[in-house]
């Protein structure tokens, strides 16, 4: 393509597992959007592919026993499928492939209502926050989760999707 035309630089493969919430209309472009800033972003080139698949919580936390030993539920769990910048090659698509990235839909309404903001940043943020761990970074250590929360706020803005100002006495 040529002059100001613009092609993904990721697949995104997008399944919804739940039945819980109806999910809203938007939210499939919304993730698409939200895993191709991350890549813009990074300054990445070349074709990359992504899976999401929205849940329940009942089954984020069997998805959070089997690979991380924790028997809770949580907002999202990335899978990456590569290491230190070197990712597997899909043979028929020759796109890096990045890894899964699992959503648990009904928390990710409950924590947009307990940090007042939509739906649509919530689930914004926990797409850009997996597809930063899907690209290597981390937030274990407390400079590395500076850095990380930072590109995360970068990118919401970018989407036009900035953290929200709480001004009540509730928030204090």
């Amino acid at each position: 393509m040529k002059g100001g035309d613009s092609v993904d630089k990721v697949k995104v493969q997008i399944t919804d597992e739940q039945k819980k919430v109806k999910v809203p209309t938007g939210t499939r472009m919304l993730i698409r959007r939200c895993c191709n800033a991350a890549i813009t972003l990074e300054k990445l080139t070349g074709a990359w592919e992504v899976s999401v698949t929205l849940v329940d919580d009942e089954m984020i936390r069997e998805i959070n026993l089997k690979h991380r030993n924790v028997d809770m539920p949580t907002d999202v769990l990335s899978f990456p499928m590569g290491e230190n910048g070197q990712y597997d090659v899909d043979p028929e698509t020759g796109a890096k492939m990045l890894g899964d990235i699992v959503i648990s839909v009904p928390t990710a309404i409950k924590q947009a209502r307990k940090y007042g903001h939509t739906f649509r940043r919530e689930i914004g943020y926990l797409t850009v926050h997996a597809m930063l761990h899907l690209l290597g970074y981390d937030h274990e250590a407390k400079l590395d989760a500076v850095k990380m929360r930072e590109k995360e706020e970068n990118i919401m803005t970018m989407l036009g999707l900035p953290r929200t100002i709480l001004t009540g006495p509730e928030d204090l």
